[in-house]
């Protein structure tokens, strides 16, 4: 009986199938089976669980669903936020130039003070003894400037005579020598009257330098205001050597405050004197304060790395609500945008999923081991140019670009200046991969 060819092809699949796996397939031996068949069972099991995940992972694949969110119109404002400090205006730290003992202290934390009022008073006993001997050198060098002149006095009335006495014997007498030495006496004597004269000056110097320290002693308010720091106590001994000790801080006016923040070197150019601002602080967290932007500094401020620039913020604190050094967070408006078409910058930001790669059939192995899908390394174009960018809208199902020039952010919306898009109209924002 002559065999079919179809019956001839499946004898040679069989037959090339029992050479791969070692199985001896002639008749009457059935050894072989026995002894391969539970591998065989385990390849046909990995390989139908193979294909059942790589049919799921197609399916998953080629399923995605996007999410839109809609173009609204509205006002923008664009915020910069940056935090620090709450100082006054105008504070004053007031030292002792002298070294000392603290006598007494006369203001308290909070108090309120005006200009020349008396703060605290050094130990002065030293120092009044020092004034009481400069006063006593000084008279004694009042007293020598007394009796240079009566030596100057006497030299003159002496020369004047050996003068006389030469004209009258026509040059006869006294001799050269006598009349030169009465010359040099008499300049020794004037001599001695500028140095006395001069030690009187130096004695009177002195004298004043004691004086002055001993008005120093006590310490004095330079300015209206308030005491915010008092670090002194009676019998506390100052010693002023290199630097000035500072016994008080005093602060002007408590009811205009500065708020001074370290804006970010990303930030800085957009900061201008005149921009609104708000802040907030933990000791009053239900409430918004007011401010002004009145200086914003060249000068940097680097640390660890981050490059700051502080900016002045003026502060009205009429309650005296803000206290100096709380920790502020600002919000100033550095633009403001009315009724613009607003675009979610997710919107912004997505990009379309790239296709799978379809690659060519790997034969018996490919479908026992698929492979997962490759992604094309080749970008997507942007329609859009390098200027301008562009959003994605959904179209009978399909994906379309829209070119748009955008505007002012304030990190979640965009201004668009100019674009096919309308207000109420969805734009595509993400895309989640889904089962059918």
């Amino acid at each position: 009986m002559k065999k079919s060819p179809d019956s001839a092809d499946k004898a040679t699949d069989t037959t090339e199938i029992s050479k791969v796996l070692e199985i001896d397939s002639s008749p009457g031996r059935f050894s072989g089976w026995k002894r391969w068949r539970i591998p065989v069972l385990l390849i046909v099991l990995v390989a139908a669980v193979a294909l059942i995940a790589s049919w799921k992972g197609r399916n998953a694949a080629e399923s995605v669903r996007y999410e839109t969110q809609q173009v609204q119109r509205g006002n923008l404002t664009v915020l910069v936020t940056a935090t620090g400090t709450l100082q006054p205006t105008n504070s004053v730290e007031v030292g002792s130039e002298l070294s000392g003992t603290i006598r007494s202290v006369k203001v308290d934390f909070n108090d309120h003070v005006k200009v020349g009022q008396v703060l605290a008073i050094l130990d002065t006993s030293k120092l009044e003894a020092t004034i009481t001997q400069y006063r006593a050198a000084l008279e004694s060098e009042k007293a020598k400037v007394l009796q240079a002149d009566a030596t100057v006095a006497e030299t003159r009335a002496k020369l004047a005579q050996f003068k006389r006495v030469w004209e009258l014997s026509n040059g006869k007498v006294p001799s050269q020598t006598e009349m030169d030495a009465a010359e040099a006496a008499y300049s020794r004597a004037r001599a001695n009257a500028a140095s006395s004269r001069a030690a009187v000056s130096q004695a009177q110097a002195s004298l004043s330098v004691s004086e002055t320290d001993l008005s120093k002693s006590v310490i004095r308010s330079p300015i209206n205001g308030i005491v915010l720091n008092r670090s002194v106590e009676p019998g506390q001994t100052v010693a002023a050597s290199m630097t000035t000790p500072v016994l008080f801080k005093l602060a002007e006016d408590l009811a205009e405050m500065e708020l001074q923040v370290n804006v970010d070197e990303a930030d800085v150019g957009k900061i201008r004197e005149g921009q609104k601002a708000t802040f907030t602080v933990d000791a009053w967290p239900d409430r918004t304060f007011p401010a002004q932007v009145v200086q914003a500094r060249y000068g940097s401020t680097t640390t660890e790395g981050v490059v700051t620039y502080t900016t002045i913020l003026k502060v009205d604190n009429s309650d005296l609500s803000l206290r100096q050094g709380m920790t502020a967070t600002a919000s100033i408006t550095v633009n403001s945008v009315e009724s613009a078409i607003l675009i979610p910058n997710n919107a912004l930001r997505f990009t379309p999923p790239i296709q799978a790669e379809k690659r060519p059939s790997g034969g018996l192995v490919g479908m026992l081991l698929p492979r997962p899908p490759r992604l094309s390394s080749t970008p997507r174009e942007n329609s859009a140019g390098k200027k301008g960018q562009q959003v994605w809208v959904l179209r009978d199902g399909q994906l379309k670009a829209v070119p748009v020039t955008v505007g002012a952010t304030d990190g979640v919306m965009t201004e668009m200046r100019s674009g096919d898009l309308r207000p109420g109209m969805a734009v595509v924002t993400d895309s989640v991969l889904g089962v059918k």
